[in-house]
């Protein structure tokens, strides 16, 4: 994640020390592989689609998420290193080994951070996942109703805006939820590859079915390298998967500054630090993350 460091501005960040150390980050996707990067920070795994007990990712997007968030950058001597490499990662395994899953698992998923957030000290659910299904595009729809849920209950909820901009009312759900934190992509003008599909403008732009704008905020997504399915290895990836852990990495810096901070106030910052890059506002939100503004 060297690449999208320098991006964000994390240096500011890491001078004062700031690791997120001790704060947990829930990470909703296809699982964890027990990276060397992820130390022994891995606290918790929880499988809703096979039931397994040991930490697994038959895919590896759920893996490149969490190095994103907290990879220590112990095999590459420090090169590739996620924004909080000491925070502690929640990995709850709803997604299947194609990256697809069912509303349900994602929602039971939810319900498990909500009753053991206190025990795992979890202060943010990062989902780098979206359903563009015209019949779940409403507020009312039931994975809306989960983020929402779990934001109630005071969690961070970080969510990706999906890739199937550049259209008006592309937002994935549940990041159409007014609550969450929608995060998409700042440097969507390059070319990428995601799953065999060459794509360019991807990142989903607002504003929802019910007027309300989105993405809140943008950051890099584009060609980020960060931990892999296999031992000793990176990868790159692309789309507003890899935007929003950048996100939830900046959020849990900012959380050990400032422990009492709720997630309206987390968010309220997020929209006053952010960097505008004179964008449309259903594009950029409230602009580019930049962390060393962000928890100066």
């Amino acid at each position: 994640m060297d690449q999208a460091k320098n991006w964000i501005h994390c240096d500011g960040a890491y001078r004062l020390g700031l690791t997120g150390k001790n704060i947990g980050v829930a990470v909703l996707d296809t699982g964890i592989f027990l990276h060397r990067d992820f130390e022994d920070r891995v606290v918790c795994f929880s499988d809703f689609v096979r039931g397994r007990r040991e930490a697994y990712d038959d895919n590896g997007h759920g893996t490149h998420i969490a190095g994103i968030i907290g990879g220590a950058g112990l095999e590459s001597g420090g090169r590739y290193h996620g924004v909080a490499p000491g925070c502690r990662l929640i990995s709850l395994k709803v997604l299947d080994h194609r990256g697809n899953g069912y509303a349900s698992d994602v929602l039971a998923g939810l319900k498990w951070i909500r009753e053991h957030k206190d025990e795992l000290g979890i202060r943010i659910v990062n989902i780098s996942v979206g359903s563009f299904n015209k019949k779940g595009m409403s507020e009312n729809s039931a994975l809306v109703k989960g983020v929402d849920a779990a934001w109630d209950a005071g969690l961070v909820v970080v969510v990706a805006a999906g890739n199937n901009g550049p259209g008006r009312y592309t937002i994935t759900t549940p990041g159409i939820s007014r609550k969450v934190i929608t995060v998409g992509c700042s440097d969507d003008h390059k070319e990428i590859d995601v799953a065999g599909n060459r794509m360019i403008d991807y990142s989903g732009r607002g504003p929802t079915s019910a007027c309300v704008l989105k993405p809140d905020i943008v950051a890099p997504g584009s060609h980020i390298v960060s931990c892999a399915n296999r031992k000793g290895c990176y990868t790159g990836k692309s789309g507003t998967s890899m935007s929003t852990p950048l996100v939830s990495g900046a959020i849990a810096l900012l959380l050990e500054k400032y422990p009492e901070m709720t997630n309206l106030e987390v968010k309220l910052r997020l929209r006053e630090r952010a960097v505008d890059l004179g964008l449309p506002r259903n594009q950029q939100g409230w602009g580019l993350l930049d962390v060393g503004n962000l928890v100066e």
